[in-house]
């Protein structure tokens, strides 16, 4: 069964190769190959965008008197999707990429032509600095000029972070919150009223109110004995006193009560109680707060008088 693609072509022992005529072709002939477009491009005529990637049947042929360190130059043919315009390009191996060179605008160019500027400016800078020593040396002072500007941003910087590292942000916020302040404004009000108590009581203020407290406890005391000595001493009945009744008028119906009245106030002019021994001592105590050595002393005289009573009753009896 023989080959589908043929990969092995027999050759007959007679075969000589030189015996085979050469065809007769052009120089520069063109070869008609497959291939993708290798960019985003617009088509000049038509306005038709044809994207990266996009397969052409292309023609291909050598570029004449052009080439790169002994690489050949190829340049491509192909034909607008919508005008059949043709559109041409070429292989660039010095930038291993592809140059556009009529029927169409290559798009995205904008960065490539950028960088290709730059590298421009910086082959004429390098040139410049290599013929022209003054070039140089001003090259060099900008430089180090820079090289200081960039050491005392540095510093600024470090003096700044320094600076924040040693910010108390707690106290910041305490400082600008009126709450807490409006408490250590009242605190400190009341440790200066407490300052002021004492400058003005003197530092024996608690004593003076320890002794306050024990002189109203002594005048408790005298005035139990005071009620005691009153109890005893008070007599067990007083004497009746016999009112005879009044007849009212006829003018005073309506008001029987008025002419009682006024003769109960006539008789408690002449009608007296006898007060018992020590009442006259226990009715000149004042009613304010006593001194404590006034109290006691009329303690004991009251409670000697009281004894004294006690002892006549008990001889009479």
């Amino acid at each position: 069964m023989s080959e589908r693609k043929v990969l092995n072509k027999y050759y007959p022992p007679d075969f000589d190769p030189s015996k085979i005529p050469r065809m007769k072709l052009p120089r520069n002939r063109q070869y008609t190959v497959r291939l993708m477009a290798p960019f985003n491009m617009r088509c000049v005529t038509c306005g038709e965008y044809i994207y990266k990637g996009k397969k052409f049947n292309a023609r291909k042929e050598d570029v004449e008197g052009q080439d790169y360190l002994g690489i050949r130059i190829y340049r491509f043919y192909i034909k607008c999707t919508r005008c059949l315009q043709e559109i041409s390009f070429k292989t660039d191996p010095q930038n291993t990429d592809y140059e556009i060179e009529a029927g169409a605008t290559r798009n995205f160019m904008a960065l490539k032509l950028a960088e290709e500027q730059a590298q421009r400016e910086e082959d004429e800078r390098k040139e410049d600095e290599a013929t022209n020593p003054m070039k140089l040396l001003e090259n060099r002072t900008k430089q180090s000029k820079q090289e200081l500007e960039l050491l005392e941003s540095l510093e600024e910087l470090k003096d700044l972070n320094r600076r924040q590292r040693t910010v108390d942000y707690d106290t910041m916020l305490s400082k600008y919150d009126g709450e807490d302040a409006r408490r250590k404004l009242e605190k400190m009000q009341e440790e200066e009223d407490e300052k002021f108590v004492k400058s003005v009581f003197g530092p024996g203020g608690s004593k003076r109110r320890v002794i306050k407290e024990e002189i109203i406890e002594d005048v408790d005391e005298a005035t139990s004995v005071i009620n005691h000595v009153v109890q005893t001493s008070k007599p067990s009945k007083p004497p009746a006193i016999a009112v005879t009744p009044v007849k009212p008028s006829n003018s005073s119906d309506k008001y029987p009560s008025v002419g009682v009245i006024a003769k109960r106030g006539a008789l408690a002019g002449l009608v007296r109680v006898k007060q018992a021994p020590g009442l006259d001592t226990v009715k000149n105590i004042p009613s304010d707060e006593p001194d404590p050595a006034q109290a006691g002393k009329s303690a004991v005289m009251s409670s000697g008088l009281a004894m004294l009573g006690s002892y006549s009753d008990s001889d009479g009896d």
